[in-house]
């Protein structure tokens, strides 16, 4: 019985102080699938058609000399070699055009957040420059306010100067002006 077969139940169910085993009759039928992958796999021909020769020292394996090229004992298979060629160069072309469409993308990126870039420097220009107007007409408001209550003290000294001249008029002027000049009658300010 393994590990797997079986389960340890001490600590959950503690009864009369000893641990109990419980077993497990039935194996789960389901199917593993990496052990479903590793059964499916078979072994393939091998590149090299002969073994690799023996060396007998460290040096003879890091320092191997070139075998004559009449010597077919430990050559590769020429139709292996033209697939294996053939595949990286496939495996090349496919990344130089993954790499020329990323670069593609990239520069379109760039392109675009030049464009905003520009345009949100323009519109930042000219919000400065209306708040520069802004401030310089608001920097002109305190005067205009002293120079309109300036105005409206003249104003008001010269409506109770004409009224006063109506009212003394109408009082000790002539006859004949008397009845044509009428005293001013301020109204409150409409709100």
């Amino acid at each position: 019985m393994g590990a797997s077969d079986s389960t340890l139940l001490g600590a959950q169910e503690n009864r009369g102080g000893g641990d109990v085993i419980t077993t497990i009759s039935q194996r789960s039928e389901k199917v593993d699938p990496i052990l479903d992958n590793l059964k499916s796999l078979t072994v393939s021909s091998p590149i090299l058609k002969s073994a690799p020769p023996r060396e007998s020292s460290l040096t003879d394996i890091l320092v191997r000399k070139a075998l004559s090229s009449s010597s077919s004992k430990d050559s590769v298979d020429p139709q292996i070699l033209v697939e294996l060629f053939s595949i990286y160069r496939e495996w090349q072309d496919t990344k130089a055009q993954d790499i020329t469409n990323r670069q593609e993308d990239i520069e379109n990126k760039i392109e675009v957040a030049d464009a905003l870039a520009t345009k949100l420097l323009q519109r930042f220009n000219y919000s400065v420059s209306a708040m520069r107007t802004t401030s310089h007409h608001l920097s002109q408001v305190h005067g205009l306010q002293v120079e309109l209550g300036e105005l409206k003290g003249r104003l008001t000294e010269v409506i109770n100067n004409c009224d006063s001249l109506c009212k003394r008029i109408n009082s000790e002027g002539p006859e004949s002006l008397r009845s044509t000049v009428t005293p001013f009658v301020l109204s409150p300010p409409d709100s």
